[in-house]
């Protein structure tokens, strides 16, 4: 508990400060979202300082200082990668093909720095949560060998697997963050599934939940900072709370998600499904813009309703029959004194008809506004 509240109250403090005072000025910080609005990355530095002090605050012990390691060693590079980055290359594919081309991109050197924190992390939180090497057999010089070689064993496993947690953690996190609240709600998600295995997960939930109405508000975002930070965090508290089979099905789950992250888009498939649609759009602002989808293409839609004209053209007001008597030629209202049943009407309202039909043809939206988030018009999902 003491964890949680100084998270969440470091959290809110740090933001309040860096806020007022920016590092570097407001602009180094000020990002465009997905509806073209300014929002600031500070709530990433401030939910990262919120996470490492909780972890900090839990007492003393090498989880609590592996947690607080790669939070902030994960912030770290996360912050390079957003302030020098300029966002060309996306995922391992992009910044692996930079490399072939001798290219070394921020993103890389982020990826390899985390991969470096994670290894780190790992190496401090130390032995398994299985206990492995406690339960040693005796008998002799040559058991014991046998034991110790199969702890050491054991124990170069279970780094490299939290490892990976920590580092898988820290990068797919960030691949959530994409949209207001998104990140911030799969890590309370995340930390509350693990919430039954010890209270590790505690620091970077409390952080995380501290600051998401100004995520979900729209006035600031994670960013790298925030997002690697949060999921390094969640990824220590997996690595030291769960026993190897559920580390390594985690491990699963985090390099799968990962992989299809290549070559599918997150923001589409939580579009298209309804339960992830509405938790995603839980507590967000409602999308600009939005209108009903048509039900056909518009090439294909009805005709417009023919308009009666309110007067005749210079053309049919010269022609015999269709004049007012004592109408000077060219007249612009041919209707007045006419005879009722004159042809005039049923002529201009086939040519108004006419235009509305070549209007329609020619122009799909011709009359109706097209916002940024019609069909077509989507901005990339990495335009966030």
């Amino acid at each position: 508990m003491r964890s949680a509240i100084v998270s969440a109250a470091v959290a809110r403090l740090s933001y309040s400060i860096l806020r007022a005072r920016p590092p570097g000025g407001t602009a180094k910080w000020t990002r465009t979202n997905h509806r073209g609005e300014p929002v600031t990355l500070l709530e990433g530095p401030a939910v990262a300082i919120g996470g490492v002090a909780g972890a900090l605050a839990a007492g003393g012990g090498r989880d609590r200082l592996a947690m607080a390691i790669a939070g902030a060693g994960a912030a770290a590079f996360g912050g390079y990668d957003d302030l020098a980055g300029n966002g060309s290359n996306k995922g391992f594919r992009g910044h692996l093909g930079a490399l072939r081309n001798g290219e070394l991109t921020t993103g890389a050197v982020k990826l390899a720095g985390i991969g470096a924190v994670g290894l780190a992390a790992a190496v401090i939180a130390g032995g398994s949560a299985d206990g492995v090497g406690g339960n040693r057999a005796s008998g002799g010089n040559r058991a014991d060998g046998v034991v110790g070689r199969r702890a050491v064993t054991a124990a170069l496993a279970d780094t490299v697997i939290n490892a990976g947690l920590i580092a898988g953690g820290a990068n797919l996190l960030n691949l959530f963050d994409l949209r207001p609240g998104r990140a911030a709600k799969v890590a309370l998600i995340a930390g509350g599934l693990l919430a039954p295995a010890g209270g590790a997960s505690a620091a970077p939930v409390a952080a995380a939940a501290a600051l998401l109405p100004e995520d979900l508000g729209e006035r600031a975002m994670l960013g790298d900072a925030g997002a690697n930070a949060l999921g390094a965090m969640l990824g220590t508290a997996a690595a030291t709370s769960l026993s190897r089979p559920a580390r390594l099905a985690a491990l699963g789950v985090i390099t799968g998600l990962t992989a299809a992250s290549e070559v599918v888009s997150f923001t589409k498939v939580i579009e298209r499904t309804g339960p992830l649609h509405w938790m995603d759009m839980l507590g967000r602002r409602p999308v600009a813009g939005a209108q009903p989808q048509a039900p056909a293409a518009s090439a294909q839609q009805p005709p417009a309703p023919p308009a009666p004209a309110p007067s005749a053209s210079a053309e049919q007001a010269a022609a015999p029959g269709n004049g007012a008597a004592g109408s000077p030629a060219g007249s612009t209202d041919a209707s007045e004194g006419a005879p009722a049943g004159g042809v005039s009407g049923a002529h201009s309202a086939g040519a108004d008809s006419a235009g509305a039909d070549s209007s329609e043809a020619g122009n799909g939206n011709a009359g109706r506004p097209v916002g940024k988030h019609r069909a077509g018009t989507m901005p990339p999902a990495e335009a966030r």
